[in-house]
């Protein structure tokens, strides 16, 4: 594309729309993961929602159960918190989608073995 005219070598013209929506670029395993990721998006990309999922449900389980949306946002939220700032420690913006999976797989299994020994940040 010629940079002052927005035209392409073979003379058409290519616009997009101010409302059209330009897709995110699409991440490999091998390919560096987008800067500025939400951790719902780093939880879809690296498939580990089921995982983090059963931290969850130990968490919920240890602390008496489902007791209700806040008692679950009490529950869940420090969780969450601790992993964002694990993916901002060990993550760059250079960081492959396989390297951020294994950074939150990690992390999760870390805190399951700690939960169920007793040790994870809501004790015994």
């Amino acid at each position: 594309m010629d940079e002052e005219s927005g035209a392409r070598q073979d003379g058409k013209r290519e616009e997009i729309a101010v409302n059209d929506e330009i897709p995110a670029p699409s991440c490999t395993p091998s390919s560096p993961v987008a800067a500025g990721m939400t951790l719902e998006q780093i939880i879809d990309l690296t498939g580990e929602f089921s995982h983090l999922n059963e931290l969850v449900m130990i968490h919920i389980e240890k602390s008496g159960g489902f007791t209700g949306e806040e008692a679950y946002f009490r529950t869940v939220q420090p969780l969450l918190d601790l992993l964002e700032v694990e993916i901002r420690i060990r993550c760059t913006a250079g960081s492959t989608q396989q390297q951020m999976k294994l950074v939150v797989q990690d992390w999760i299994d870390q805190e399951i073995r700690a939960c169920t020994e007793g040790t994870g940040i809501h004790g015994p």
